[in-house]
């Protein structure tokens, strides 16, 4: 059988409106429409174009319609931004950007009030300057006091294409007020920040059907009988749902702005070692657990070619000719906002070290790749002393999987295989989840998804080398 599916993408930096087509057991994807994404700078804030956002959507949605039958359509997008909604169901303001100025001091003022433990043996969440949480804690009581509903930049698509409140489980566990045990809002933490809990709408699990498009944008863009279905609203959650393993002992890296590193596991993992570690349990589809941390990904190399304005292409082989050196820490916070001084901060790093001061762009992202690799080995190692889990294959997917001195790097640094691929996983698993979603919400097939993936991308294995200038991958159709 053959069916249609459209998958909304929304991206820190960009969003995609994609068709995908499920004929026997393949997938393939054809994104119809892209568009630009960012923050804007306002009166010293930084917000979404939320507006600006759903025109696009609407657009790829008329391009969509021409294409013939589609069944469903979802949305994923990046986590922790929310809008709030007044008693009609209309925005109250606009979209706050998670690198907002406006959370500076937040967390810490946060954890101080509430201590580390209790909020962590709640919701076993990674601290994060910019989680959900926080954001609330900083605004404004009145305007809290005025709204109604609060819905994650997802569920706010999803409400305005069908008329559905409510929050998907995957997008609810990044917010660190979602108790993953219990499959409940924390109630007890946000009534200590006095944020009310009656914000928070009835949690939904990934391939829920939440009815038909809105005879509105029906009319807008021409699509008829077409469903809303929940994918997994966190692009990370729909990305890991598209890992093309098989079997354990396999851990993932989602690599993109950001490089997810984690582990799938059957319950959450919330320990005084994980909160020692920093690390996250977030829900992925089916009732998994993604335990995970949140690294630094490519935004560093992403904000300096805004100063170099080069080809990433023809700077990844630049760098793949040069050897390995000075190495910075990517998590750190001076990395974090972005700016045209993003090379400075850089060069700085290396100079108070003691190390080698890279100069041209190439040294440059050397430095920052290499820096990528090292952290992302040391964070596989955690994860396989916290699990108990050994960890021998590490699956990259996303953008960052292109990359081939990375994916190298990667693999030379933590002693381990790497299979890379797919790009698209993010659009896989939204439209996979929406494909296969069953009669009852949560319960896909997560093996018959992955076989699917599998069978509907070219993977390639990178395997340890004594030397990190070796980036010639070998092809391979399936993963080990």
């Amino acid at each position: 059988m053959t069916s249609r599916h459209i998958a909304i993408d929304l991206g820190a930096s960009s969003g995609r409106v994609a068709l995908g087509t499920l004929d026997g057991g393949t997938l393939h994807v054809e994104i119809l429409h892209r568009f630009p994404n960012g923050g804007v700078p306002v009166r010293g804030r930084l917000y979404w174009d939320i507006l600006g956002l759903w025109r696009e959507v609407l657009h790829g949605l008329k391009l969509a319609a021409q294409r013939g039958d589609i069944a469903s359509v979802g949305v994923n997008s990046w986590a922790v931004d929310y809008g709030l909604l007044d008693e009609h169901g209309d925005l109250l303001n606009n979209v706050h950007h998670y690198r907002s100025a406006r959370l500076n001091g937040v967390m810490e003022r946060v954890r101080a009030e509430l201590t580390d433990e209790m909020i962590y043996s709640a919701t076993g969440i990674q601290f994060l300057p910019f989680n959900t949480l926080y954001q609330l804690a900083a605004e404004h009581p009145d305007h809290l006091a005025r709204a109604h509903t609060l819905l994650m930049v997802p569920d706010l698509l999803h409400f305005w294409l069908c008329g559905a409140a409510v929050t998907e489980r995957s997008n609810a566990s990044s917010t660190q007020f979602f108790d993953l045990v219990r499959g409940d809002w924390a109630r007890e933490l946000l009534d200590a920040l006095h944020i009310p809990a009656a914000l928070l709408p009835p949690i939904a699990q990934a391939g829920s059907d939440l009815g038909e498009l809105l005879p509105e944008v029906a009319d807008l863009t021409g699509l008829r009988g077409v469903r809303v279905v929940l994918p997994a609203t966190h692009d990370t959650a729909s990305a890991v749902a598209a890992v093309p393993a098989e079997g354990t002992n396999w851990a993932y890296i989602s690599s993109g702005t950001w490089s997810l590193v984690g582990i799938e596991t059957p319950q959450p993992i919330i320990s005084a070692r994980t909160r020692q570690e920093n690390l996250t349990n977030e829900a992925g589809i089916a009732g998994t657990t993604r335990l995970l941390k949140n690294v630094m990904g490519l935004w560093i190399v992403q904000q300096c070619n805004e100063v170099w304005k080069l080809e990433f292409a023809d700077l990844y082989a630049q760098a793949a000719g040069i050897a390995s050196g000075p190495l910075i820490d990517p998590d750190d916070a001076r990395f974090l906002p972005p700016g045209a001084d993003m090379p400075a901060r850089v060069q700085a790093w290396c100079r108070a070290t003691g190390q080698a001061v890279p100069q041209t762009p190439a040294e440059i992202t050397r430095c920052v790749l290499d820096s990528l690799a090292q952290r992302c080995a040391e964070v596989l190692t955690t994860l396989e002393e916290v699990s108990g889990q050994p960890i021998r294959v590490v699956h990259v997917v996303g953008g960052g999987s292109q990359i081939a001195l990375l994916n190298q790097l990667i693999a030379d640094a933590s002693g381990r295989a790497v299979v890379a691929g797919p790009v698209e996983a993010t659009l896989m698993g939204n439209l996979l989840v929406q494909a296969l979603s069953g009669q009852e919400a949560g319960q896909q097939d997560v093996a018959a998804l992955r076989r699917v993936v599998r069978d509907s991308n070219e993977l390639y294995h990178y395997t340890p080398q004594p030397s990190t200038n070796q980036t010639t991958p070998i092809k391979a159709s399936h993963a080990d």
